[in-house]
């Protein structure tokens, strides 16, 4: 047990990543183990659900209080949005462009590859097409602001959560002196969640194993062989997206992209063994307000970036959806891929927190160019894992957007990000 101590968060991390690997190759195919494994891994997600509602609520609504001026909150959320919107397209684009260079579908026979199930995904998509205003992202739009934010809060809705912390921060600083008891409240409930937080990590590592393990025993690493090239094109894309596309915003902001792997590096290979961005969301916010960025740009860029700024998951699309249309030999033509592109756009900020959303998105949009959902099937195998890597993706696209909306705020604090940085 003292040994067990002695070994850093990180290392244990990894040790537990490479263990589950090992575990799960041998139990390959033993699905049966998975329901004494899996509910290890659940447990810590549940923990980290049970308490990113109340840092967002809470960070938000105080750090909004203290700016208190309706015209900056405004400013923040134009700059965002007009900053995802870009973004994400421009990782739809790049995973256009890598797709048909690569072309990982082609010369391949979709009879002898394995078929997965995608019959859960296929009744989500169902139920996702039903719109109240015949339109996705007007249905999105218009349920941002909740009818019950109790309602919300139980859920987890995070857009909603956002608006009305960011309404009840305004509300706060319009009442002046009167807020101060429960500005003082909120401090102190969100210094108690952040404790929280630090105690679950420490269960890290046993999620890790748990969530490596039943993946690998559910799809094994052989399945990552017939698609191989499907594989290396979203991994080539993805190093890409991050060093180059990324690396160029870190660098406008006067900092390094490798800084800020750094920073970020437990967060990374917790969100990649976990294929989760909420399981990381509180300590990713806690340590972006030490690396310069102010609490009131973080907590309302982070969390919504969550919903509405997924790079990794934009790029895996576009390219999962050419290969699929390599796959059957339809070439798709240039003004078929912008409505490809468009529809990807469209669709994927109307599917905001819908689970397995990557697959019912294109569920959704690959009809649109004429192209035939059941070959989605044939990557599901791999989806799993790829999905680990493009979450890392989204993580740090979110934590670049949040350094570069304060740095053309004129509020991000280099030199305090360089200390802190020195202390890792």
């Amino acid at each position: 047990m003292r040994l067990f101590k002695k070994i850093s968060l990180p290392m244990q991390i990894v040790i537990a990543l490479v263990l589950g690997v090992i575990l799960g190759s041998i139990l390959h195919g033993n699905k049966d183990v998975i329901n004494y494994i899996q509910p290890i891994g659940d447990v810590f997600i549940n923990l980290i659900k049970m308490i990113v509602v109340p840092i967002v609520f809470c960070s938000l609504a105080l750090s909004i209080s203290n700016v208190g001026d309706t015209k900056t909150i405004g400013r923040y959320g134009g700059k965002t949005l007009l900053y995802f919107v870009i973004m994400t397209s421009f990782a739809i684009f790049m995973g256009l462009v890598f797709g048909n260079l690569f072309k990982p579908g082609t010369g391949l026979n979709p009879d002898l590859l394995p078929k997965g199930d995608i019959s859960k995904y296929e009744e989500t998509a169902k139920g996702a097409e039903e719109t109240t205003y015949g339109n996705h992202l007007i249905d999105t739009i218009v349920n941002i602001i909740p009818t019950n934010i109790f309602d919300a809060l139980a859920t987890g809705e995070l857009l909603p959560i956002i608006f009305f912390s960011v309404f009840f921060g305004l509300a706060l600083a319009a009442i002046g002196e009167k807020a101060a008891p429960v500005k003082d409240f909120l401090g102190g409930v969100l210094e108690a969640v952040f404790w929280m937080i630090g105690k679950v990590l420490l269960l890290a590592p046993l999620a890790v194993f748990a969530f490596i393990t039943t993946t690998i025993i559910t799809f094994g690493l052989s399945a990552l062989i017939p698609l191989f090239k499907l594989c290396l094109t979203v991994v080539v894309a993805m190093f890409f997206f991050i060093f180059v596309v990324l690396g160029i915003v870190s660098r406008i902001c006067g900092v390094k992209i490798t800084q800020i792997i750094k920073l970020l590096k437990n967060d990374l290979m917790l969100a990649f063994s976990t294929a989760s961005s909420e399981a990381v969301l509180p300590t990713v916010m806690r340590k972006m307000e030490r690396f310069g960025v102010p609490r009131d740009i973080a907590s309302f860029v982070l969390p919504t970036g969550y919903s509405f700024n997924l790079d990794g998951a934009a790029m895996y699309q576009s390219i999962a959806a050419l290969f699929v249309a390599q796959l059957y030999g339809v070439d798709l033509s240039i003004p078929e891929q912008i409505i490809l592109m468009v529809t990807l756009m469209l669709t994927s900020k109307g599917m905001a927190g819908v689970p397995g959303a990557s697959i019912v998105v294109l569920l959704t949009t690959l009809g649109s160019v004429g192209l035939n959902p059941q070959g989605l099937a044939l990557i599901i195998g791999v989806d799993r894992i790829l999905e680990m890597l493009r979450t890392c993706v989204n993580v740090l696209g979110n934590s670049v957007a949040s350094i570069y909306i304060a740095k053309t705020e004129g509020v991000y604090d280099k030199k305090e990000g360089q200390e802190y940085l020195k202390t890792i």
